[in-house]
């Protein structure tokens, strides 16, 4: 999961036309002042551990409030953070996981609506700890095998999808023109 944190004056966000996974909503506009708004996203490999993630989760944005002095947080849903995004099932039920969590440590939070085409203004409050990136690894402890060159999310050798089946056939060598 990734959460992009940012201490915020206020945050408003109005839904202009859902997509064909968007939750039902009642209210189309919202807004919360004096809040940390979190942009996240959920990943293809949240979907390994999803009570892990939501646990984790809770657990680093309260740590966040707590440095912060914020008992306020707006939860907006934000596919663009990650080019791997976890089922739409799957990203709802954590995220509205985060959400109950964090009301049940007292926390007043805002979901905005999932899977809806949003209009928003931000106004950030521009200190040294406004904003902040987070990344939320699926798994326990330290059982990740690896970390992606790319991304550098953690991972276990067993969910990656080899590019190559056979990978002791393949040749690390290029074709020669003519050569199959």
């Amino acid at each position: 999961m990734r959460i992009l944190s940012i201490h915020a004056d206020s945050m408003w966000y109005h839904a202009t036309r859902k997509t064909r996974m968007a939750e039902p909503i009642t209210a189309h506009e919202d807004r919360m002042d004096e809040c940390v708004v979190l942009f996240s996203c959920v990943e293809k490999l949240d979907e390994k551990n999803p009570v892990h993630v939501i646990a984790s989760a809770t657990e680093n944005v309260l740590r966040r409030l707590e440095k912060l002095k914020v008992k306020r947080v707006l939860i907006y849903s934000y596919s663009h953070l990650s080019s791997t995004l976890g089922a739409p099932n799957v990203a709802l039920m954590i995220l509205s996981g985060l959400e109950a969590q964090l009301q049940s440590e007292g926390i007043e939070v805002k979901r905005a609506p999932f899977g809806w085409y949003k209009e928003f203004e931000i106004r950030g409050k521009g200190h040294p700890l406004a904003d902040l990136s987070m990344t939320i690894c699926p798994y326990e402890g330290t059982e990740c095998d690896f970390t992606c060159p790319y991304c550098h999310h953690p991972f276990k050798e067993a969910d990656a999808e080899h590019a190559c089946p056979s990978a002791g056939a393949c040749s690390t060598q290029p074709a020669r023109i003519g050569e199959k």
